[in-house]
């Protein structure tokens, strides 16, 4: 009896955590996992050394040493888990503002100088297949509010 309450709260809890990964961003799970390697390489390392092994332990750590220490560096100098140090590889974060009115144009279809009745029938349209309550991501439905708003407020500027 007490083996099925464990299954049960072990199905529980994973059928939990999908459901937090489902609205997870990459990121965050990028970093959930680069704990619990680093993690599970101190338990090992930890193993080793109370098993007599020492020298592989050494190892052990000397190969998640790295990977604690910017983890480390990033909590101390305030950046938080989810934000990283930007190599040459990785483009530069974008700019506060959000997008420019050609994406904006870009990401509805339309051309520039499109009509405010325009702008709302495409966004309308495109929300049908993007937004996530019907199957769209999340991601998407964000860009197309975005171009949406960017245009409706720039026409509202001129006008």
């Amino acid at each position: 009896m007490l083996w099925l309450v464990f299954g049960a709260l072990t199905l529980f809890l994973f059928l939990g955590g999908l459901r937090a990964f489902e609205r997870a961003s990459v990121s965050t799970i990028k970093s959930l996992v680069a704990w619990i390697a680093a993690l599970g390489g101190i338990a090992l390392a930890l193993l080793l050394v109370l098993s007599g092994r020492g020298g592989i332990a050494l190892g052990a750590l000397a190969m998640f040493g790295p990977l604690l220490w910017r983890q480390w560096q990033a909590y101390r100098m305030g950046a938080g888990p989810r934000q990283q140090s930007h190599d040459s590889t990785q483009p530069p974060p974008r700019r506060q503002s959000g997008m420019t009115p050609e994406e904006a144009y870009q990401v509805l279809g339309l051309r520039p100088g499109a009509t405010e009745a325009e702008i709302r029938e495409a966004h309308h349209r495109l929300m049908r297949t993007a937004h996530p309550d019907s199957g769209g991501s999340d991601w998407l439905a964000t860009r197309v509010n975005q171009a949406r708003d960017v245009l409706l407020h720039r026409n509202r500027g001129s006008a």
